[in-house]
């Protein structure tokens, strides 16, 4: 067999192996609850393993390796944002909001949670949010296609529409028809599979360079600086490096996942092996783009094609055909995980937050299962149609979609699970408020080159929730209840 037909066997058994799990959690999923929650049944493997997977995308395997690899460590500084970040949202969302969206309404959607738990009537900010979700996560899931288009492109020579249609004929499928269940299942294998491949490659590549003290000395030859965390950084780029992980309290295809976990206790578990899962996949990104730099110093024969393929080329190089074929799907992975966990919660966003709440009908559980699948396959159609010109200006809108979730979501998720005073006034004011600041700020070059909009779009919109919130705040029973009760039942799980 040739390099690329083993290859292609590796990337077959992959896609075989989500569409096998997407069967599975059809016949799994009977109600809605199943369909956009899960039946709230994750362990806590299942949980850590398949938000980390959602969260990284091709990034974790292309970008940040490319970026350490082309500048140094310097650029690291958004690896130790993103962990920091991750923590804290384990350790301050993940219980509470677990608690809470069952207290209140058990609530299966961010935007119901939002307006069952501040008892908006008018229905107005449950719309707002699942419109923001809506827009957002439509280029969201546009620029993982384009990934997987160009993806084929690059490692096989095919057509890049025809690269984009098989990866997304497969997300769709199985999240189709599989629902939450099919999503956190795949997410979990999937992060396994980069977890895996992302220690495999540094370590089987330092006895290529030598070790690590050659691998150094080697380094340092291209560049004296290159492992320095200092070296071209300047305080306001660590602050908007670190700042990415105040994206985490908003981004509504992971805090589901806290949602979906079967106990509050199973939370801590969860926390450890996410942490852990992502403080070594981000570790072994890293030391793949320095084992790289270190490896073509060694061999100046050899050229890499772009810095974002170091890790496919190391792969490529240092294990059997079909290992590396396994490689490439690690990458496939990434991209998928991704765009299956968006487009669950776009689906749920159309279905629960804006065909219910606008419609208000009252169907049965089965018509509003074909609904969400309904809205799946249309939210892919749109995306793929977005998709379908190969435009680097969606993908860019990556990062301007975080800082856009995390700074209109951010503050109110934060405020509305550990204040009793946040109103639906201040909540949708403050949501307002950051989403506006990210796309002005974000739209000139000269504020996004100096500080990262999701820093005042964080801020505003968290001083504008609290201001507006003791402006319009009237003591409500029903609030209090509730909060009470989250306290409590948080206390007594964790006794």
């Amino acid at each position: 067999m040739s390099t690329e037909a083993y290859q292609l066997t590796a990337i077959i058994i992959y896609m075989v192996a989500m569409l096998v799990i997407g069967w599975y959690s059809y016949r799994k999923t009977s109600n809605l609850t199943d369909y956009m929650l899960g039946g709230r049944s994750l362990g806590p493997a299942v949980t850590a393993l398949s938000a980390g997977a959602a969260d990284m995308s091709g990034w974790l395997l292309m970008g940040l390796p490319g970026a350490i690899y082309l500048s140094g460590m310097g650029q690291a500084w958004i690896a130790i944002g993103l962990t920091i970040g991750a923590y804290c949202n384990w350790l301050f969302v993940a219980p509470r909001l677990r608690v809470y969206t069952q207290v209140s309404n058990d609530s299966i959607t961010i935007p119901s949670y939002l307006e069952s738990r501040l008892k908006q009537s008018s229905r107005l900010l449950r719309v707002a949010s699942g419109l923001i979700i809506l827009l957002f996560f439509t280029f969201y899931v546009s620029s993982g296609m384009v990934a997987g288009g160009v993806f084929f492109e690059s490692s096989f020579g095919l057509d890049y529409h025809t690269g984009l249609l098989v990866v997304s004929g497969v997300v769709v499928a199985y999240t189709l028809f599989g629902g939450f269940l099919a999503v956190s299942y795949t997410d979990f294998l999937q992060g396994l599979l980069m977890f895996l491949a992302l220690i495999a490659v540094p370590i089987f590549g330092l006895f290529m360079t030598g070790g690590i003290g050659e691998t150094i000395d080697s380094i340092k030859e291209v560049n004296p600086t290159h492992l320095s965390l200092f070296a071209g950084t300047t305080v306001l780029g660590v602050i908007s490096t670190l700042a990415w992980g105040l994206g985490y309290f908003g981004q509504p295809h992971i805090i589901v996942r806290f949602m979906a976990i079967s106990s509050v206790k199973e939370t801590k578990q969860a926390r450890r092996i996410g942490i852990g899962w992502m403080m070594l996949s981000l570790g072994g990104a890293i030391a793949t783009a320095l084992v790289g730099v270190a490896y073509y110093q060694q061999n100046p024969d050899l050229s890499l094609t772009s810095p974002e393929a170091v890790f496919i080329a190391l792969g490529q190089i240092i294990f059997h055909p079909f290992i590396g074929g396994l490689m490439l799907a690690a990458v496939l992975a990434a991209v998928m995980s991704t765009i299956s966990s968006q487009l669950i919660v776009t689906s749920s966003a159309l279905v629960e937050d804006l065909y219910k709440a606008i419609i208000k009908t009252d169907a049965s559980d089965k018509t509003y299962v074909n609904l969400g699948r309904l809205a799946v396959l249309l939210v892919s159609i749109l995306a793929a149609a977005l998709a379908w010109r190969e435009n680097d200006t969606i993908l860019k809108l990556v990062s301007f979609a975080w800082a856009g979730f995390g700074a209109s979501f951010g503050p109110t998720i934060l405020l509305s699970l550990y204040w009793k005073k946040i109103t639906s006034a201040g909540a949708l004011s403050g949501m307002i408020v950051g989403a506006i600041t990210v796309v002005v700020w974000g739209s000139i070059d000269s504020l996004t080159s100096t500080l990262y909009e999701i820093v005042p779009g964080f801020a505003l919109a968290l001083i504008t929730t609290v201001v507006v919130s003791l402006m319009t705040y009237k003591p409500n029973a029903e609030i209090e209840k509730e909060f009470d009760e989250t306290v409590r039942l948080l206390n007594e799980e964790r006794k």
